[in-house]
């Protein structure tokens, strides 16, 4: 799935790198918990969370999650934003709840991804 199909099936607005809506993802994972997301195979991935901090971007980066999806209308701060841009992380904000928006995107073909063993 394109990250661009994402924005649209969420209603989503794009906080960072626009420039690459087009690439794909084939996974998902969700969580506030970002020692769970740690546990998360990483692949080309989504992570949705409510939580709105550094550390988000952070895991981002360690896991190769090329997406990060704020629910709730929460927004990151300049520093994440910041970050995220130097990294080629597009950042997405959507007012939908947590469980919604990942049925959304189950329901158009994303999956949940493996736990690392």
């Amino acid at each position: 799935m394109k990250i661009r199909e994402i924005v649209e099936l969420l209603g989503a607005k794009v906080l960072c790198c626009e420039e690459d809506l087009d690439n794909e993802v084939t996974s998902a994972c969700a969580s506030d918990m970002m020692s769970d997301v740690l546990a998360f195979v990483k692949d080309q991935a989504v992570l949705v969370t409510g939580l709105a901090n550094p550390q988000v971007v952070r895991t981002a980066l360690m896991m190769d999650i090329r997406c990060v999806v704020y629910v709730r209308g929460k927004n990151p701060d300049s520093l994440s934003v910041e970050l995220a841009r130097q990294k080629g992380i597009v950042l997405l904000s959507c007012d939908k709840r947590m469980f919604p928006a990942c049925g959304i995107l189950y329901d158009a073909g994303l999956k949940g991804g493996d736990l690392a063993v």
